[in-house]
């Protein structure tokens, strides 16, 4: 139980980071984004997905545009701002900072 519990933190701790990362690539509709996280293996649902948009927006790191769908509703389409891409890389040097740290911290170790 207490490893499922650590990882469930670490996943959540690196989730907004990811979030940021990829919308930074471009303009994206929310189950693309979904869909970017299944394949790095960061399984999001849309209730988690939504709220942490959400938040992101009224940190003024990302906004969004809507787009007309030719296959039902308007869509809306994530940007990040500029104050995002700033975020964005201090959480970059932020994350290079973490991996040598726990390399570093694994190395010698007899599993």
């Amino acid at each position: 139980m207490i490893a499922e519990n650590t990882q469930t933190q670490m996943r959540k701790g690196i989730l907004e980071y990811c979030i940021l990362s990829i919308i930074s690539r471009g303009e994206i509709y929310a189950s693309d984004i979904i869909g970017e996280l299944k394949k790095a293996q960061l399984l999001v649902v849309e209730g988690t997905l939504y709220p942490l948009l959400t938040r992101l927006k009224n940190n003024q790191l990302l906004s969004y545009t809507w787009k007309e769908s030719t296959s039902g509703p308007p869509r809306k389409y994530y940007q990040v701002t500029a104050e995002g891409r700033a975020v964005l890389a201090r959480l970059d040097v932020t994350w290079k900072e973490l991996v040598f740290a726990v390399e570093t911290s694994l190395q010698g170790r007899n599993d």
